[in-house]
């Protein structure tokens, strides 16, 4: 399987604040990796600087290629998309017009409704609030409408901060398997996610960040079974 995603030695600061230090990880294409951690940990840090959305240091790789230092814009157009933590949807634009800025790199020409009609396959209840403001959804049709806006770019790579983050049990429930879904149609998927016992679920691989570092990495079978992980993140 080939390697989508290579970091190394990155390192995040904010001024004299380090957040992330010398963290390394990889994603092979096809996987779902998931980055897990108490708040604080570096998580969404270590997002956010693949993004080039933070100042960084270390190496970053899309597929061998160098994409550390890289304004957002063009890393975007390189294949990758994010979820954002909290969604960060067009509160007063409807979700139609929400996909249509997800599609930004891509253009909304021909292939546009193709792209749309897809994300509405896998999120059905989006095509019937299709006109409805994006502010007046509920909290799970607002993350439906995130991974949507990211998916209609058609990404390589999709990287997902904190997917579950203020949703009810059954909606988390339904979301990961939403997540799953999008990986078994072939999406390589990096998820910064609090909620390790979910999280470990459906990923293939997993890393543990404490305190800007890396802790533990392992496949989610073994960090699963890790007493020292039960114990800290799974409430065993």
């Amino acid at each position: 399987m080939s390697l989508l995603l290579r970091v190394r030695d990155l390192e995040v600061a904010y001024g004299a604040v380090p957040a992330v230090m010398g963290v390394a990880l990889e994603l092979p294409a096809g996987e779902i990796r998931a980055i897990l951690g108490a708040n604080g940990a570096g998580k969404s840090s270590t997002i956010k600087a693949i993004l080039g959305l933070v100042k960084a240091r270390g190496t970053i790789e899309l597929e061998g290629r160098p994409i550390h230092g890289l304004a957002t814009h063009r890393i975007h157009q390189h294949g990758v998309a994010w979820v954002p933590e909290g969604r960060q949807l067009f509160s007063t634009l409807t979700v139609h017009e929400n996909l249509e800025m997800g599609a930004f790199s891509r253009g909304n020409g021909p292939d546009f409704r193709s792209r749309v009609d897809q994300t509405f396959e896998m999120f059905p209840r989006l095509r019937e609030r299709r006109s409805q403001l994006a502010g007046s959804l509920s909290g799970g049709e607002q993350q439906m409408l995130a991974i949507a806006r990211a998916l209609v770019s058609e990404p390589r790579l999709l990287l997902m901060d904190e997917p579950s983050l203020g949703l009810a049990p059954k909606v988390v429930q339904r979301l990961f398997e939403q997540i799953q879904e999008i990986n078994a149609r072939g999406l390589s998927i990096l998820m910064v996610e609090q909620n390790a016992r979910q999280a470990l679920k459906i990923a293939h691989y997993a890393y543990l960040l404490e305190a800007g570092r890396l802790a533990a990495e392992g496949s989610a079978e073994t960090l699963m079974a890790s007493e020292d992980v039960q114990r800290a993140y799974l409430g065993g």
